[in-house]
């Protein structure tokens, strides 16, 4: 299983309506095939800021499944309107 972790920053004073689409737009990552949880946290010291974290069974289910179907297109384009620029993404190995 692998952890990925992406740091989202939203415009200011659009937090309240990202976080009411956000749940909408998170059910097309958890119908992907691959898909294990995720949690979404917003910063304390930023509150613009975000820490989503999704776990998936494999690195391949996030980079080619999910990202290589249309759901990811679907995704961009119901939070883009909130995203101040891309979201810092990385993946995390058990340690």
């Amino acid at each position: 299983m692998i952890l990925e972790l992406a740091m989202i920053t939203v415009r200011p004073s659009t937090e309240g309506a990202f976080e009411q689409v956000f749940p909408a737009a998170v059910r097309l990552i958890s119908a992907s095939p691959g898909y294990v949880s995720h949690e979404l946290r917003r910063s304390i010291e930023a509150p613009n800021r975000y820490a989503l974290t999704i776990r998936w069974r494999s690195l391949e289910d996030h980079t080619v499944g999910f990202r290589g179907s249309p759901a990811f297109g679907e995704w961009r384009a119901q939070l883009a309107p909130f995203l101040q620029g891309p979201p810092v993404v990385e993946h995390f190995q058990p340690g």
